[in-house]
């Protein structure tokens, strides 16, 4: 494979490495970084190394380039990380909080050689308390990680040990910032917003570890600041008559700064609804702040060439996503991987619309079935219930991995709960490890009330959730809409367009290939124009064009994967895009069967 890089590879130092905050919705004034130069070791064995192989550039994952390792950790094998904690142990009774953004899979941390706890689960973040595990001097922390990748059922996306298609380089380790901050004895440990927009308010709930009062200042461009005061730990109903809506065209957010006796924090909210109502022409449609808005999309595997599931900086998570509004995107769907908080926070604030996926994870996948089958056949129209019967071939016997799904499945909604960007939850991909995928909607309603659900994405519709999900790659697309779902082409497209100079394979995967990007362009036009369209005149609601740039061999991305060509026309796209758009405002009932 050869080694691709994006322009944003040259604003990496070992003292600039991902150095913005890395919690938006919480943030406080103390925050020391640790992201930069770690030792690091490989072994065989669960003993802690005596010596270390070398240095790794925290926290790009050491098979990526930017980590300075290229090296594929192996399902046998334990890495280790150290470094050293600045000297100093905190005062009165003050704590001291050790912040991992993610570490895949299995990770165990020691202070100065004493567990402070562990995590399983390479996605989410966690927290540790290391306040009494510190000594006065220098301290030493040692991270131990094991990963078996996409060779048991835990959850893992798309990485692959044995990459190709639309399976990529697996990845390990410490791969997103690694932080700490001080925190007083009772402190601020989240907040959750609900906004209820028809009628003019905010629900929020300061989490802590005591109930106490608190007070807060609303303010944003343009609006006098209000205060209120609480009780932590229960609900505060804020009223906010004329309030100004969060919409893609109108990203307004309000910034609220609240105290709790030692505790002080900032964080931000919007006012938006997301739902499904029935438009002027009878058809159940995407409507947002009551109005209806058809969503645009692309599909984002969120992979880097030189940083595989971490970006070189905050700067590229913001082109990517500029680049897809340029072009008249207004809608992402976060493929089988969750980001870090900051790129939600970069789509809260320049308007971009997210569908978030829930990290797949079973056993060894037949493609044929949990692929190809509903996505070949486009028989979402049969009935289907993902029984026990079928768990065999949906790659899902694990009773333990269910388990370990649904519970991840309840920690994502609770660490993206506040960002306004996200409208809909995926917790199934296709076939890929589904099971109860009614039951896990449903589940998915009631932790989160206030967003949709795609129950199975383009996999055999078994009448759950909020959507009627399409995958359209092959042959026909046939669909009926109903009276109570919308209808949405959450994949489509995929076409194949290698750029010389600018692929990390020679082998390339798509499912139809052209030859210049002024052919892409051309079949993408056509594609749009004689099938797209008048499926969203008939009730298509949003399209996910497969995929925003390439992924190794997977060359169907509008962008190369080093980001450096795009290789349909913008011009074409932007025109295409809004056509898309007028259409669904003019849109007419009934049933399509279509080439």
């Amino acid at each position: 494979m050869r080694q691709l890089k994006t322009e944003f590879s040259d604003q990496i130092t070992q003292q600039n490495v991902l150095s913005k905050y890395p919690r938006p919705s919480l943030v406080r004034s103390s925050y020391l970084n640790l992201n930069g130069l770690w030792q690091y070791a490989i072994t065989k064995d669960d003993a802690i190394p005596q010596r270390f192989d070398g240095q790794i550039l925290v926290p790009f994952s050491p098979e990526s380039a930017l980590s300075g390792v290229s090296r594929q950790l192996m399902p046998d094998e334990t890495l280790w990380y150290l470094r050293s904690l600045p000297a100093g142990h905190p005062t009165g009774n003050r704590r001291l909080l050790l912040h991992f953004g993610a570490a895949d899979q299995r990770a165990q941390v020691f202070i100065n050689r004493k567990e402070a706890g562990s995590h399983m689960g390479g996605y989410l973040p966690f927290t540790l308390d290391i306040t009494k595990l510190m000594s006065d001097g220098e301290n030493e922390l040692l991270v131990k990680i094991t990963d078996v990748s996409n060779t048991s059922w835990h959850s893992r996306g798309k990485q692959s040990l044995k990459p190709g298609g639309m399976f990529y380089t697996a990845q390990s380790g410490l791969w997103q910032t690694v932080w700490a901050e001080t925190v007083p004895a009772h402190y601020v440990k989240k907040l959750l917003f609900t906004p209820d927009f028809d009628h003019s308010r905010m629900r929020m709930r300061v989490v802590s570890s005591a109930s106490r009062p608190f007070t807060c200042t609303i303010t944003g461009d343009g609006i006098a600041p209000v205060s209120f005061s609480g009780t932590t730990n229960e609900e505060l109903i804020m009223e906010l008559p004329g309030f100004h809506p969060w919409s893609p065209e109108d990203p307004f957010l309000y910034r609220i700064s609240l105290q709790t006796g030692d505790d002080q924090v900032s964080s931000y909210f919007a006012m938006r609804k997301c739902d499904i109502q029935t438009d002027s022409a009878g058809i159940r449609r995407f409507f947002l702040n009551n109005k209806p808005c058809f969503q645009a999309g692309v599909l984002d595997q969120g992979y880097w060439p030189e940083g595989l599931y971490t970006a070189p900086s905050d700067d590229a998570l913001i082109a990517d996503i500029l680049r897809m509004k340029k072009l008249g995107f207004n809608m992402l769907r976060k493929h089988a991987k969750i980001e870090p908080e900051r790129f939600y926070y970069h789509c809260d604030r320049l308007g971009m619309l997210v569908w978030q996926d829930m990290v797949n994870g079973g056993s060894a996948y037949k493609h044929w079935f949990v692929t190809y089958l509903a996505t070949l056949m486009n028989w979402n129209h049969i009935f289907w219930h993902d029984g026990k019967r079928h768990h065999r071939l949906l790659s899902r016997t694990d009773l333990e991995g269910q388990k370990e799904f649904l519970q991840e499945m309840k920690e994502t909604v609770s660490f993206l709960y506040n960002h306004p960007s996200i409208v809909v939850w995926v917790p199934f991909n296709e076939g890929w490890g589904q099971f109860h995928a009614l039951k896990a909607a449903k589940r998915l309603k009631k932790l989160d009330p206030t967003r949709l659900v795609d129950h199975a994405s383009g996999w055999f519709d078994q009448k759950g959730g909020d959507i009627i999900s399409l995958h359209y790659y092959f042959l026909t697309l046939k669909f009926t809409p109903e009276k109570s779902r919308a209808l949405a082409l959450t994949e489509f497209g995929g076409y194949s367009c290698p750029v010389p100079g600018h692929t990390a394979c020679d082998k390339v995967y798509g499912y139809k290939k052209l030859k210049t990007p002024h052919a892409l362009t051309k079949a993408y036009a056509k594609l749009i124009q004689k099938t797209i369209l008048p499926a969203v005149r008939s009730g298509i609601s949003a399209t996910i064009y497969t995929q925003l740039s390439d992924v190794e061999e997977e060359t169907n991305g509008i962008y190369t994967y080093d980001r450096k060509v795009c290789k349909l026309s913008p011009k074409v796209v932007r025109a295409l895009n809004c056509q898309l758009k007028k259409c669904a405002q003019s849109a007419n009932g009934g049933c399509w069967n279509g080439q």
